[in-house]
């Protein structure tokens, strides 16, 4: 029995009902054990506090294809959710209530600021969650985890003291990046630079002992300077050989320092002499390990001179910068001041400067893990995709350096170790402990930090499958499947899993890691609110619907190129939905009385155009299951477009009508059936794309019955069979037959564009063949090319020699004629091109002027200049096609 569907396609409504039914029975639950395969992803967790942008619309995108086309291929799918306690974002969100509160953390005192958090997070947090439903995810969301839930919460606790107790987590005092606002370490990742205009000030420093000598290094950073241990020249560097061991005075200061060769130096760059402050530089800090060098730390947690900056003290930073040069020029100490571009690091949530810190905190030695997990890749245990992207992991895991794990903020898993003020010795332990594990003392503290946000991500695929108890869920859904991310977090999250998953569960976290691309505007700029090109992913599922969003992110998902998203493409595959709907419509208004569950495919008598449609619609899923096998989004979407726009909908669609209207009651039987089979085939090939408008039509069509496997019995198309290929709807030589056909009536179609004759009015056709099977072919599929191309007359023949007034086009062997007399206005068709081809010709003109102008070239930017490329070449080609066609007119004369 056939439902009606609406007149028009209003995705809103269809997508809430859906979406609820899904969730209300189950169909995205996973079996923690089953006889069907196991296939699971762990969703990358966005942030408590975040709201859906276009990398998370696309990221959960391609993860919801994956699951649902999985699904469908009868794999027991777990795809499981949650969100990241996001340590410095979320006290960030909760200090700045406070702050409009009047008040401060460190007034409500640490338990009170915790609980406020988790107040906040019951309140407001995991809006994400909401908005990912309404991008379609089928997440198995009973199982929602949270980076601080009670049992990650003790699966860190337990990786912490593991890796304490093996030696492979440690304090020191080293370098970091510190944030003087948040008054914390952070992580490189969270540390963004930004091209900034800054200044190069070149400084004398006197040679120690030789009244009028000296040397000049040059510094982006003077305040700096006060902390000055060196300086440093390189040992092969000839005007400085002499130099080397003896000692400078730092100005101001006047503190004597040494002066030491380091193949650090560039000869090249500035005077060949730079200035070493190993307490505020990464670089500097291991020239100073190299040679034994004090670290002087000159600035406070909240970046103010300290007393080591003696006579500027107490001056904020970048004051005490003003200071200093100032002095400098008085002492006649400042050479020049140059101009000097630089990438500037700021906070990524404050956006504070960041300033290179020296400070004590925790650290995982990571290099006897790093080796495990590059290992894992190489010998191919976890494939990276695109290729190109293991060049990069392999880059930074040979180059790792030991992890900062610790923060000094409130919110996040507080470290568990104890100071013991008796004997300064520390305690780590699962559970607190009462005494001191050294000296039994009593006098013991917890430490303040709290770990790195990354340090429970990085135990997120076993964790959150009750990790670490021996859980069901862990020993059918670990190793997960794919995990599906981007490149920005390819080492600080996907290479710490691969180092966790490995250590702790003895197999990597992974088998496949696809790496998707940015999404950018139109221009290819990265979208961001200061330019305004930002396209919100919610206001778009509001004007377009989920499903044209989702399919416009999967059609441009091509791997290693980034996306270039317009809201005109969007709009484009609103159109695609509304194609398929009409679709839909056509085919169930042509269904009524038919039932497709007493009818064998293999017993209909087929014709040309049913087994072409059939051999494509194999071959079209054939082509989708081997490009989702490898991750070709772009290519699957596209494939299933093409084959759903061009050739069910503008080519069977047409081609039905005349049995559906006209054949015989057995032709129309064999005719619905095709057309019901090959549109249900469809739907469930677009549902992992489209879950929403698919699931719409699928239910409205008539179904089989019964409970058996394969198409029978499924209430949803979510748990209906993924088409596959089979080797009975292979039909390649009547398919390529039928293409033939169709290349004859697509040249009488370019005849009737090129001349203008309206679809509506007949005409008649001369096909003259150059072989008997051409004849055969023609005269078999007579009706279809009548019918398709509009003839009012058809002739068919061998050798049929072109009458004057015809316009001709060739198929293969065939010739198509057709007479134009009495159809076409040769004069006035004449007149009509000439006119079009002068308007063009001074568009070439004013466009190749532009294009030869050197003042434009050069100055305008080059996107401008290649848009007026580009429509020259579009003007160019189009006057061709005229020109053609003029000859064509003029040869009826």
């Amino acid at each position: 029995m056939t439902k009606e569907l609406a007149k028009g396609y209003e995705p809103h409504a269809v997508e809430k009902r859906w979406y609820a039914e899904w969730e209300e029975k189950g169909y995205f639950r996973a079996a923690p054990a089953s006889d069907r395969k196991p296939y699971s992803i762990v969703i990358p967790p966005p942030n408590v506090t975040g709201a859906l942008h276009m990398g998370h619309a696309l990221n959960n995108t391609l993860q919801d294809i994956l699951c649902r086309w999985k699904r469908m291929q009868g794999y027991n799918v777990l795809w499981m959710p949650g969100t990241d306690h996001a340590g410095i974002a979320t006290q960030n969100v909760v200090e700045r209530q406070l702050a409009g509160e009047k008040k401060d953390r460190h007034e409500l005192g640490r338990d009170k600021f915790i609980e406020r958090v988790w107040q906040w997070k019951a309140e407001s947090g995991g809006q994400i969650i909401g908005q990912l439903k309404r991008l379609g995810a089928s997440c198995d969301w009973e199982r929602e985890r949270f980076t601080m839930d009670e049992g990650l919460s003790k699966a860190v606790r337990t990786v912490f003291v593991r890796l304490y107790e093996e030696g492979l987590i440690y304090r020191d005092n080293r370098l970091i990046n510190w944030c003087p606002r948040c008054h914390t370490a952070l992580s490189d990742i969270e540390v963004e630079h930004e091209e900034k205009k800054g200044h190069l000030w070149h400084i004398r420093y006197p040679v120690a002992g030789e009244p009028g000598r000296y040397v000049t290094v040059a510094t982006t950073r003077p305040e700096t300077m006060l902390g000055d241990t060196a300086v440093a020249v390189h040992p092969e560097d000839e005007r400085y050989r002499g130099l080397i061991g003896k000692k400078v005075i730092l100005p101001l200061i006047e503190r004597e320092i040494p002066v030491v060769a380091d193949d650090y130096v560039e000869r090249e760059f500035g005077t060949g002499v730079v200035k070493i402050t190993p307490a505020h530089d990464f670089n500097d800090f291991e020239v100073g390990v190299r040679h034994g060098l004090d670290r002087i730390n000159v600035l406070d947690e909240s970046g103010v001179i300290n007393a080591a900056g003696r006579q500027y003290e107490g001056l904020e930073r970048f004051e005490a910068r003003k200071r200093i040069v100032a002095d400098l020029e008085g002492a006649g100490l400042l050479e020049r001041i140059d101009d000097h571009a630089m990438a500037v690091g700021g906070c990524y949530r404050c956006k504070t400067v960041v300033e290179p810190y020296l400070s004590l905190q925790w650290y995982v030695r990571v290099a006897p893990l790093a080796e495990h997990a590059l290992a894992a890749v190489k010998d191919g245990r976890t494939r990276i995709l695109p290729r190109q992207w293991e060049n990069t992991y392999y880059d930074w895991m040979e180059n790792i350096r030991d992890w900062c794990i610790s923060r000094q903020i409130w919110w996040g898993h507080r470290i568990p170790a104890w100071f013991c003020d008796h004997c300064d010795g520390v305690t780590v332990s699962m559970e607190e402990p009462a005494r001191c594990a050294k000296c039994g003392s009593d006098e013991i503290r917890q430490e303040t930090d709290v770990l790195d946000t990354w340090f429970s991500s990085a135990l997120w695929p076993f964790s959150t499958m009750g990790w670490p108890e021996k859980t069901e869920e862990l020993s059918t859904f670990y190793p997960t499947s794919c995990l599906v991310t981007g490149f920005d977090i390819l080492f600080f999250w996907v290479a710490r899993m691969m180092m966790m998953g490995l250590h702790f569960m003895g197999e990597v976290p992974f088998r496949d890691v696809y790496i998707h691309a940015l999404v950018r505007d139109a221009q290819g700029q990265k979208m961001s609110k200061s330019k305004g090109n930002v396209i919100d992913p919610l206001t778009v599922i509001d004007q377009y619907g989920t499903d044209a969003f989702r399919f416009t992110l999967a059609a441009f998902a091509a791997q290693g190129r980034d996306i270039k998203l317009a809201e005109e493409r969007i709009a484009g595959y609103r159109n695609f939905c509304n194609k398929v709907w009409n679709a839909a419509r056509f085919t169930l208004m042509n269904l009524a009385g038919f039932d497709p569950d007493n009818i064998r495919l293999s017993e209909l008598e087929l014709s040309q155009g049913e087994r072409w449609l059939l051999h494509r619609l194999n071959e079209t899923a054939r082509e989708t299951n081997a490009a989702l096998e490898e991750y070709r989004f772009n290519e699957a979407a596209m494939g299933l477009y093409q084959f759903t726009w061009s050739e069910f909908c503008d080519w069977y669609l047409e081609l039905s009508k005349q049995d559906l209207y006209n054949g015989t009651p057995e032709r129309k039987r064999t005719t619905q059936y095709v057309l019901w089979y090959a549109l249900e085939s469809l739907l469930r090939l677009l549902h992992p794309f489209m879950p929403f408008i698919s699931e719409e039509i699928w239910q409205a069509l008539p179904k089989l019955r019964g409970t058996g496997n394969g198409e029978r019995g499924t209430e949803t198309i979510m748990q209906a069979p993924y088409p596959e290929f089979r080797e009975s709807l292979s039909f390649p030589e009547a398919a390529a037959d039928m293409e033939r056909v169709m290349a004859v009536i697509g040249g009488i179609r370019n005849i009737r564009g090129e001349m203008e004759v309206p679809p509506s009015r007949e005409i008649a056709v001369i096909l003259s063949c150059g072989s008997d099977e051409s004849l055969s072919l023609m005269k078999h599929n007579e009706g279809s090319i009548i019918s398709l191309a509009r003839i009012s007359d058809l002739a068919i023949g061998i050798g049929i020699e072109k009458p004057e007034d015809a316009s001709l086009q060739v198929a293969g062997d065939v010739r198509i004629f057709v007479p134009l007399k009495g159809v076409v206005d040769v004069a006035a068709e004449e007149e009509r091109l000439l006119k079009e081809i002068a308007k063009i010709g001074k568009e070439i003109e004013q466009f190749s002027k532009k294009l030869e102008n050197p003042a434009f070239v050069d100055r305008a930017p080059a996107d401008i200049v290649e848009k007026e490329r580009q429509k020259l070449a579009e003007v160019t080609a189009k006057r061709a096609v005229l020109e053609e066609s003029l000859e064509k007119i003029r040869s009826l004369k």
